[in-house]
This record gives C-alpha cells, structure tokens and sequence, in this order.
C-alpha cells in the first residue's frame, strides 16, 4: 500500500495553502496595527469592507461612497472574515500557480509576486467600490495610499513566504 495517495497530497497542498494565507493576512494586520501606533495611518477598520461584502452578494459592486449604502448590522465581523477569506483565497492561488514542491522549499519571488499582483484587487475593484476611485484616485492623498497598498501587499508576500517556512 502506497504512503501517500493523490488524496492525502491534495489535503496536504490545501491545508497547507489555508495556512499560509492565514499567516500572510495576520502578519499584514500587525503591519497596520503598527502603522497606526506610530501615526503613519488611522487604526484599520473592516466595517465598510463589511459593507461593500454585504452588498457585493446583492449584486451592487461600485459606490459613489459606501457609507452612503445600506448598513449591515454585521459589517465589522463580515470585514474581518472577507479579509481573512480573500487572504486564504491568495494562500490557494499561490499554491495553484507555484505546485506543491514550493511548499517542501519556498521561496520569496513568487509569494511577493503574487502579493505585488493582488494590489489590482484592491485597485481596481475594491477602492473603486467602495467609492474611493481607481488606485484611491478619490483619496486626499491617492500617491500615499497607493505606497501604503504596496508595502502591505509586500508584507503580505513575505507573509506567505515566512508561514510557508513554518510549516514546511
């Protein structure tokens, strides 16, 4: 009888790619939180991704402002668990495109690639629907957000990468 069937490789590829987008988005919240301790930023609040969440399942994606739609009486938790399942969503993306032989020996590039590359999400479907402009255009400081987004996504990517060390 074989050790490892196609089965058993397959739960292993996506535990482990739950884990570390997991990993990525905690160690990306701890870089905001600590941005906000030092003033750089104003404390992360999940609430009007919540929001945009609850009415992108009733098929409204773009908002000129999304405190002007709806309310969810539920939008902080529904911001979190989004965030954490979009992270997840990216820890099984990276897993897709890298295979399961990056999970015995990871390396940085691909996850910062990928990290680099989920910006667009945020970009230019996110921002825009939550009534901020393509790239935060609408923002009163669009080029200090844009930085802002990059340097999350890249500790993000490294997110990946150091989770990924981990658990190997």
């Amino acid at each position: 009888m074989p050790a490892h069937s196609a089965g058993s490789d397959m739960f292993d590829i996506i535990w482990r790619s739950v884990v570390i987008g997991i990993g990525a988005t905690i160690l990306m919240d701890l870089w905001a939180i600590l941005l906000a301790k030092l003033g750089v930023t104003s404390s992360p609040n999940w609430a009007p991704a919540g929001r945009w969440f609850w009415h992108l399942g009733k098929g409204k994606v773009f908002h000129d402002n999304i405190t002007d739609a709806a309310p969810y009486a539920n939008e902080l938790a529904l911001g979190w668990i989004g965030h954490y399942v979009v992270g997840i969503l990216y820890g099984i993306l990276l897993a897709i495109f890298v295979g399961p032989a990056w999970f015995a020996a990871p390396t940085f590039l691909p996850a910062w690639i990928l990290g680099i590359v989920t910006v667009g999400a945020g970009w230019f479907l996110m921002q825009p629907g939550l009534g901020l402009g393509w790239a935060a255009s609408k923002t009163s400081n669009p080029t200090k957000v844009r930085v802002l987004n990059l340097l999350a996504h890249t500790v993000f990517g490294f997110g990946l990468y150091a989770t990924a060390l981990i658990i190997r």
